[in-house]
């Protein structure tokens, strides 16, 4: 994928492991496999039933644990993270998982996700004297536990877990148990495996196949599943809330390995470049995907056009990240760097240019323009998602409708600002229908809300940007 130069982002991912000897081994290359759901920070926490110990740092796994000795993490589970920061922005103190210290006890948190109401609950928790050591939304989980009057201490992550609104894959982790927690409406993708007698936990099902474990079940939404020494049990702090897995992870955010609720990314990114196929009367020569999330789309357009696939965009894999320079001019240089046009394949011909999604619409032109400079002598853009309209408060860095093209624009006008020769979008109900959930209800229990702006959690006037505040209304 190219997320930096894209400018679509997911927050991050989340890796566990209870029972098992080399639990931190097992959680580093768990969270290796995750590595393009976050490439700013990474952090492991272990317990070995007595203390909790971690190592974090900003950057690349690799990197974050190559500075650092890991014999000292030991314990029979871990849990660890892997972040792009959306919400609360970046620095050491916001990379996860966060390790708080009472004395009645330790908690480690990870979490995927974003909270719409953290904001409310912030102000609130300070004026009862809380005092917060980061700017991450996470933190007030940590906070409404230790405020909770329960007594057991499941019934009061349980109690926290009512109070929390909006995106979370959380896991937390005490000296004596690991508990996992999804959202009410299961906006992010969580799974549990197995590895003999341990068991894993992990933000996709891609991270089992690198660690030898086996596939168990889905969490589901609501649910606050507890493992420790006397096994695992399963409880629910919530019902009935409408399910709304988000879309853009069939679409673009998920490795194509991976399995969401049933569900094979590969194999749903390939039916919506069929169904895509279905919808375009283009005569071409020539079926391209740009590199890496689109590639699966391509072939699925290729195969139901009866048009040659080919490799037209190569992507160079040896350039270090840019994202953390966002601007419009070094985007377009992240362009020219991380992509080339093979001119072999597309110079005299009529191109189709396959992609997942059009956000702001810089990369979309300066790849139309490079594949043109190539000698294409047509380029017709194919989009396997909806025009993305409205911003996302669940963990996705689109949080304006100012940075968004669609929302703005017409799809013509957008043609005329990438300089295709047509550009072709799904409707939202071709996308979901090729997506091929099984669920029942509106959109299969998936979040369309970046496509339709119809939310399905409740917003808060605190947490959205300023000139966005009409969205909650």
């Amino acid at each position: 994928m190219l997320p930096e130069i894209k400018g679509l982002n997911e927050e991050c991912g989340v890796f566990g492991v209870w029972g098992h000897p080399q639990s931190a081994s097992i959680t580093y290359y768990g969270l290796h496999s995750l590595q393009h759901r976050g490439q700013e920070g990474a952090g492991i926490v272990t317990t070995d039933g007595d203390v909790l110990r971690g190592l974090k740092g900003e950057g690349l796994v690799t990197e974050v644990f190559k500075q650092h000795d890991m014999s000292e993490l030991k314990g029979h589970a871990s849990i660890g993270h892997v972040r792009y920061a959306t919400a609360g922005g970046g620095g050491y103190e916001n990379v996860q998982p966060l390790l708080f210290h009472s004395q009645t006890g330790s908690l480690a948190i990870a979490h995927n996700g974003n909270l719409v109401n953290a904001n409310a609950l912030k102000h609130q928790l300070e004026g009862q004297g809380s005092i917060f050591q980061s700017t991450s939304d996470t933190e007030v989980v940590a906070h409404l536990i230790k405020r909770s009057g329960y007594s057991t201490f499941s019934d009061r992550v349980k109690n926290a877990l009512t109070m929390l609104k909006g995106a979370y894959a959380l896991l937390l982790l005490t000296e004596t148990e690991m508990m996992v927690a999804l959202d009410p409406n299961g906006l992010r993708p969580l799974s549990l495996g197995t590895i003999g007698d341990a068991y894993v936990v992990t933000s996709e099902t891609c991270a089992f196949d690198v660690v030898g474990a086996e596939y168990l079940r889905d969490v589901q939404p609501g649910e606050l599943v507890i493992i420790n020494e006397e096994g695992i049990r399963s409880e629910r702090f919530s019902y009935g809330a409408k399910r709304a897995m988000c879309s853009m992870e069939y679409i673009y955010f998920s490795r194509p390995d991976s399995d969401i609720q049933g569900v094979n990314i590969h194999t749903a990114r390939k039916n919506l470049g069929k169904q895509l196929a279905r919808v375009v009367d283009i005569e071409a020569d020539v079926v391209t995907g740009v590199p890496d999330s689109s590639i699966s789309a391509a072939i699925g357009f290729a195969e139901e056009a009866g048009i040659p696939y080919e490799l037209g965009l190569i992507k160079n894999r040896y350039v270090g990240r840019t994202f953390i320079q966002p601007t419009k001019s070094l985007r377009e240089q992240g362009v020219k760097m991380k992509l080339s046009p093979v001119r072999g394949v597309v110079e005299g011909k009529r191109v189709i240019m396959v992609d997942d999604s059009i956000v702001r619409g810089t990369t979309s032109k300066r790849i139309v323009t490079m594949l043109k400079e190539a000698g294409a002598t047509e380029v017709h853009v194919c989009i396997s998602s909806p025009p993305i309209k409205d911003p996302c408060f669940y963990g996705i860095d689109t949080s304006t409708h100012e940075e968004l093209i669609a929302s703005k624009h017409s799809v013509e006008e957008i043609r005329e600002m990438i300089g295709a020769d047509s550009l072709t979008f799904l409707s939202v109900e071709d996308m979901v229908t090729a997506i091929g959930r099984t669920d029942q209800g509106e959109h299969r229990g998936q979040c369309v809300a970046c496509f339709t702006g119809q939310y399905p959690t409740e917003l808060y006037p605190d947490t959205v940007l300023p000139h966005e505040k009409e969205l909650t209304r």
